[in-house]
């Protein structure tokens, strides 16, 4: 069985018009999103209204919380004045542009789905099983907690933007990136296959190409900030 999972696609529309027409030329089964819908991009109703148009099952991200709910903080971690300056913008600007039936839709996505991959249960979440806005970087203290706490056999997440596939004491860890707002080092969105056969629990990490420059574009006309654009040409930084 290979199922899709995409994630973080943070408003845009460009990347996952992309993803999903790279995605139409693979044999999976299925499509399954592990949340963060809105955000930083300027194209969140776009977003919103093609995952509903695709029937995509999706989990609720800390963003998607924050924004259907008109919470004053996104539950994000912000290093820098810079970070918290584009984070500031991007639920500000994000807030107001979602529409009311969009924001509805962000409060009633669930918190979590449980699938059955052949022998194999899974379960998807945003950051973590404890938390959605929790990191569980690779081989980090938080992601060797939840493996030993973890009744399935696969772990599907994604919020940190960092694609991994991990394997702890028998239990699979698989973080599947970011379409939208990478931080694996370039542009190119990543989404990740997940197969699962009589051999195990495979997966291959996808990077597909979209003009960022019409992404960029539409940012210079918002009021989004402006340092926002190097992150999504870089893939690099919040």
């Amino acid at each position: 069985m290979r199922s899709v999972v995409i994630t973080d696609i943070h408003s845009n529309i460009y990347a996952l018009e992309q993803v999903l027409d790279d995605i139409e030329t693979r044999d999976v089964d299925q499509i399954v999103c592990a949340g963060d819908l809105v955000g930083y991009a300027p194209f969140p109703n776009q977003v919103i209204d093609k995952i509903k148009q695709e029937e995509i099952q999706t989990v609720q991200g800390n963003y998607d919380d924050a924004v259907g709910n008109d919470r004053i903080a996104c539950g994000c971690d912000y290093m820098t004045e810079r970070e918290k300056k584009i984070g500031l913008s991007s639920l500000q600007f994000t807030g107001e542009e979602t529409t009311a039936e969009n924001k509805k839709f962000l409060q009633n996505l669930p918190q979590e789905i449980k699938l059955e991959l052949e022998d194999y249960t899974a379960l998807v979440v945003h950051g973590s099983p404890r938390r959605s806005n929790e990191y569980l970087y690779a081989d980090s203290e938080e992601v060797e907690e939840v493996a030993a706490e973890l009744k399935e056999d696969i772990l599907i997440c994604g919020h940190t933007h960092l694609p991994y596939h991990q394997v702890i004491n028998g239990k699979h860890i698989i973080n599947a990136g970011s379409i939208g707002k990478p931080k694996h080092g370039n542009a190119n969105g990543v989404y990740t296959i997940v197969e699962v056969d009589d051999n195990g629990v495979k997966t291959e990490f996808i990077e597909v190409a979209y003009p960022v420059e019409k992404v960029t574009a539409k940012i210079k006309e918002t009021e989004l900030a402006d340092e926002l654009i190097e992150v999504l040409k870089t893939g690099k930084g919040l």
